[in-house]
């Protein structure tokens, strides 16, 4: 290539033309001059067509001479044509091969990110899935909290049905709002992070169509430049196309077309990074949210067990004072009657004593003397007096003390119905239907 290059600057050197080589014009004025020319005679201005020998000499000389240093700039021009030939097809060949080259290096770099786009899209994709996955989990657990709901309300409902003085905010109450309010929140929860789910995966989709898009363009570059790189000049369906040796003004740089893809690349990983913490943010949200949702249910259900034994055990006090009660009353009812029957059992002691009294008020004269036997049958009568009125007096406590019993009776009956009532509802019906309450698997989103 130096050689050809030299070859090619090279200039030869300039010679001199001797007088016998000079244009035939400058030849003519020199004969015309000479002693043996026609100037001055009559036929001045006028050319003879016949030359002098030396004349004719000196023109075959001069064109021998002209013809020797035609075939000597054509022998070094053709040896310097073959020079340039072959060193500019050397050049050919060699700026070809370097082309090819650089076209392999290129298509070893757009394959290379056209690798990392694809297994990025491949991630972003399972990625995706997988989030999707978590989301119907979210959802089946926001629509699994909708049973526990149900059945806080309807335990705070029912309860509301009980009895006064049963009618009080005790720990079941206060455990069964406590649950409501522990659902409410975790609803409102759960949606939030479906909420935040769903937009998480449009990132998702929306970074894998524009890897998609770069993976697509990547794709076709590589076709065409594998194209390319497979001409050769022996290619048939090669042609001139003079327009395209330029740059195009909105081409790229190969900085910024790496940091394209890198750039591309960077976002979707730093979104599948966020979609890998949110999955990890969902199953810990899950895993706590079943777990605080049966704690709370443990918690209600204890509340309710010990109630429960609380109506029981008050229940069973009330219905043994309500036995006590029943027997008390018959044996007042007992005791009023023999009160009644030892009142009119007093009726012929009194008439036997006022009629002694009576008779032996008609004793004639002296005979009405107060003699002991008048002072006892007076002293009987008195005693006898006082003995009914304490009998009556004792037979209305009794009868007082009776209707005592019968609304004390009423009361602990009433206090029993209502304890049943009590029983009836925090058992047979809340707790009863807390029994419908959904297992861990299925609050967590599992089922």
């Amino acid at each position: 290539m130096a050689e050809a290059g030299a070859l090619l600057t090279k200039e030869p050197a300039p010679q001199a033309v001797p007088a016998s080589q000079l244009p035939m014009k400058a030849a003519e004025v020199a004969l015309n001059t000479g002693p043996h020319s026609s100037c001055g005679l009559a036929t001045a201005g006028f050319r003879t067509a016949k030359y002098l020998p030396q004349e004719w000499h000196e023109h075959n000389h001069a064109r021998a001479q002209e013809a020797s240093v035609d075939c000597e700039q054509a022998e070094r021009c053709r040896l310097e044509a073959r020079g340039l030939a072959q060193c500019t097809a050397a050049a050919a060949q060699r700026a070809q091969q370097e082309s090819t080259a650089a076209l392999g290096q290129r298509l070893q770099d757009i394959h290379f990110w056209k690798a990392e786009l694809q297994k990025e899209i491949e991630q972003l994709i399972a990625e995706t899935g997988l989030l999707a996955a978590q989301k119907g989990r979210l959802e089946r657990a926001l629509d699994a909290t909708e049973v526990p709901y149900a059945i806080a309300t309807d335990n705070l409902q029912c309860r509301e049905r009980r009895q006064h003085p049963d009618l009080v905010r005790d720990q079941v109450e206060i455990e069964l709002l406590k649950e409501a309010e522990l659902i409410r929140n975790i609803q409102e929860l759960l949606k939030r992070t479906l909420m935040q789910a769903g937009n998480q995966m449009r990132l998702n989709r929306d970074h894998k169509e524009v890897c998609e898009m770069d993976w697509s363009d990547k794709v076709e570059t590589y076709n065409v430049d594998d194209k390319c790189g497979r001409y050769s000049n022996q290619s048939t369906n090669i042609q001139f196309h003079p327009g395209s040796v330029k740059f195009e003004e909105s081409a790229s740089t190969p900085e910024t077309w790496a940091k394209f893809s890198h750039d591309n690349i960077y976002r979707a990983e730093r979104e599948k990074l966020a979609s890998i913490n949110l999955r990890a943010l969902i199953d810990n949200i899950l895993h706590d949210v079943s777990e605080d949702l049966r704690t709370q249910c443990a918690a209600v259900n204890e509340a309710f067990g010990k109630r429960c034994e609380e109506l029981e055990e008050a229940k069973h006090k009330l219905e043994y004072h309500l036995k006590n009660t029943l027997k008390e009353i018959g044996d007042q009812e007992a005791n009023i009657a023999a009160l009644k029957q030892a009142i009119k059992d007093k009726e012929a002691p009194m008439k036997v004593a006022q009629t002694r009294l009576y008779d032996r008020s008609f004793r004639p004269n002296v005979e009405l003397c107060r003699d002991p036997a008048q002072f006892r049958l007076i002293s009987e009568a008195e005693e006898l007096t006082e003995s009914v009125e304490s009998l009556k007096k004792k037979l209305l406590e009794s009868e007082q003390s009776l209707r005592n019993l019968e609304d004390t009776r009423m009361n602990l009956e009433k206090e029993v119905a209502v304890k049943t009532n009590s029983i009836f509802i925090d058992r047979q019906k809340c707790m009863a239907h807390r029994t419908r309450y959904p297992v861990v698997l299925k609050l967590a989103g599992y089922q």
